[in-house]
This record gives C-alpha cells, sequence and structure tokens, in this order.
C-alpha cells in the first residue's frame, strides 16, 4: 500500500506520529496490538480503512 501511494515507510511514521521501528514492527507483522489512535492515523494518512491495511487469519 506504500508503494501504491508512491510514501516512504520513514513518510508515513512522519505523518502519523510514530517511530520507524514501530510502523516496521506492524509492517512485519510481529505487533502483538496496536492503538486504536495509531491505526487511525495511519489509515488517514493512506486513505484507506482498517481493512486495507490488516488481515486476520487463522494462527494469528
Amino acid at each position: 500500500m506504500l508503494a501504491d501511494r508512491g510514501m516512504t515507510l520513514t513518510e508515513l511514521a512522519e505523518r502519523v506520529g510514530v517511530t520507524v521501528v514501530n510502523l516496521s514492527v506492524l509492517k512485519n507483522d510481529r505487533a502483538r496490538a496496536v492503538r486504536f489512535s495509531t491505526l487511525t492515523a495511519i489509515c488517514d494518512a493512506l486513505d484507506c480503512q482498517p481493512g486495507d491495511v490488516f488481515s486476520v487469519g487463522p494462527g494469528r
């Protein structure tokens, strides 16, 4: 989705107000939780819905 928006992870981190490390954890599916405020900020920055960013599957 970042590539589709022509945005880097660093740029997204700046727009959202979180560290690149924290976004990297989310991006690489290593996060155990995400704050609602962070999720909404990501969706606002990417002009998308939460389901466009996250999915739930077996074993998750």
